[in-house]
């Protein structure tokens, strides 16, 4: 291997020689078998039952170890076959009926025919209780399965699911076996219990350290209209855990690796300059924001929200901290996410009218000037949120912004023992970075429902900390939202969620965010699925 002790004092070797090899890389003809990849993750992963795939260190192993029923081309957003062949949907979209590909199976030697799909979606639509296996965000109104023969299997909803055929290709949709589908939750931390049928199957792991992983020889069944079938170029894959981005850098320019996720927005230009390549996937889904939690007291008043929001200038977050990769939000969703609609002129910096509502809210500056209501003062918490780009430094400079207005945020650390604790108390944490990704308008939905990532806290959600607060009006599009089968109709309706979110003062979305990556000039084909997790399939390494 490789890698081997810190990176902190690596040299960049080799520089000049990749830069002089990178034009003759892009012509090489033919896709170049074996090798093993050397891919830096940020962090490591946590656990993966597919619905969890969600989490970025997740998607990047469950995206190559396991298949989906449908492909969702990533230019298009088009749904294509992979494991399912051909499918049919009502009118209603309440029943989905897929033909299956044949002679798929897992890597254990098991089929993946109609009774194991039928299992899968029984489990992430339904959950499983005895098990601890949580219901999957991206599946509304599951009612049943019906396996009609051993390669045909029919979903029943119990009211529309519109966004169910877009479900089956997502990461949270990855296909697992009878045997992982039956060990308890907690069990599926360890890579090596999650058997998928996907190009690559897993070698071995030292949990939170490294991950190995080795090709299929017998995988004959990626995305039907993929150029590349078969299976994959390389030979495996070895994740190696690498929290300091200084760090997982050197390694890269140093020839020590091959690959790194979660490039940071200062460190493009370096990375570009020595000749390596840039990958920013857009995640199309609710964008990198801030959230608040109306049951918290001091938010509650929704001037208060509107004064912070007129007070966060996202532009200065945008120019300071990132990139071109980085645009500006102009609404709750991504410019490029289906469903959205520019909002940009209620998102307008406007520190004069910040003020002037924070006064009508009854928040007076006082001697030291922090704002003091009834002998309180504004003081909020959020905690940084270590999977997104640079977010302590964006909660810092917001909390800059605000303490213009004499508004206090504390930023305290991601990685605190209490942080998950406390993040489902409104009364500790009233303030909180949110996004996610997702190229469907359900991803609204997965943000704000309680049943879903309830990132305001409502009555009803997981936090047994809420007293009060519930916003029917917002669930009750968001319920619209997953069930409506027209397509226009939903896309109108997914307008609405965004206007009502951005008037209740609910989000203050600051930019889209990317998923960004670095890789060697000698690094060919890397992919990516429609929200920015890369896919090693059809990846090869040319000679270096």
């Amino acid at each position: 291997m490789r890698v081997q002790g810190s990176f902190k004092n690596a040299v960049l070797i080799g520089a000049i020689s990749l830069i002089a090899y990178a034009a003759a890389a892009q012509d090489a003809a033919k896709p170049a078998q074996g090798g093993t990849l050397i891919y830096l993750e940020q962090q490591p992963h946590t656990n993966l039952y597919p619905p969890a795939g969600g989490f970025y260190p997740n998607g990047g192993v469950l995206n190559q170890i396991t298949d989906k029923l449908t492909y969702q081309n990533p230019k298009t957003l088009d749904i294509e076959p992979w494991i399912a062949e051909s499918w049919t949907v009502n009118d209603q979209a309440t029943e989905y009926t897929f033909k299956l590909r044949p002679g798929v199976t897992f890597s254990d030697g098991s089929p993946l025919d109609a009774n194991a799909v039928a299992r899968n979606f029984d489990t992430f639509g339904l959950g499983n209780k005895k098990l601890k296996q949580p219901v999957s965000e991206v599946i509304n109104n599951y009612d049943r399965s019906e396996v009609i023969d051993s390669l045909t299997v029919k979903f029943y909803f119990k009211k529309p699911s519109p966004g169910f055929l877009q479900g089956t290709s997502v990461i949270g949709s990855g296909l697992v076996s009878l045997q992982t589908l039956a060990l308890p939750f907690e069990q599926l931390g360890d890579a090596t219990k999650i058997i998928g049928s996907g190009p690559f199957v897993v070698e071995s792991e030292t949990l939170g350290k490294q991950l190995s992983l080795k090709a299929r020889a017998d995988y004959s069944w990626g995305p039907a209209k993929l150029d590349h079938q078969g299976r994959a170029y390389l030979d495996g894959i070895t994740y190696i855990v690498t929290g300091e981005d200084s760090v997982r850098i050197g390694a890269l320019l140093s020839g020590q690796a091959d690959f790194i996720r979660q490039v940071q927005a200062y460190d493009e230009e370096q990375v570009e300059s020595q000749g390596y390549k840039i990958y920013a996937a857009p995640t199309r889904g609710v964008n990198n924001s801030v959230v608040f939690r109306p049951d918290n007291p001091l938010v509650a008043d929704l001037r208060v929200r509107q004064a912070l929001l007129h007070g966060t200038n996202a532009q200065e977050i945008v120019m300071t901290l990132f990139s071109a990769n980085y645009p500006q939000a102009k609404s709750v969703l991504a410019s490029t996410a289906q469903g959205y609609i520019d909002l940009s002129s209620k998102l307008i910096y406007d520190p004069t009218e910040a003020t002037k509502l924070l006064d009508e809210a009854g928040w007076k500056p006082a001697a030291n000037g922090i704002r003091e209501k009834d002998g309180q003062p504004l003081v909020l918490t959020a905690y940084e949120s270590p999977p997104q780009p640079q977010n302590k430094a964006t909660l810092q400079l917001i909390a800059q912004q605000w303490a213009k207005l004499g508004v206090t945020l504390n930023v305290l650390a991601g990685d605190a023992g209490s942080k998950t604790v406390d993040d489902l108390d409104p009364a500790k944490t009233p303030v909180s970075p949110a996004m996610v990704g997702r190229a469907d308008p359900d991803v609204i939905k997965s943000q704000y429902y309680p049943k879903n990532r309830d990132v305001l806290r409502q009555k009803g959600g997981p936090s047994d900390k809420v007293k009060s607060f519930v916003d029917n009006k917002l669930n009750g599009l968001l319920e619209a939202l997953s069930s409506e089968p027209n397509r226009d109709k939903r896309l109108a309706i997914a307008g609405e969620v965004q206007t009502y979110v951005l008037d209740q003062a609910y989000a203050i979305p600051i930019f889209e965010e990317p998923q960004a990556f670095a890789g060697a000039p000698y690094v060919q084909g890397v992919g990516f699925e429609s929200v920015g997790r890369p896919t090693f399939y059809s990846t090869w390494l040319a000679e270096h």
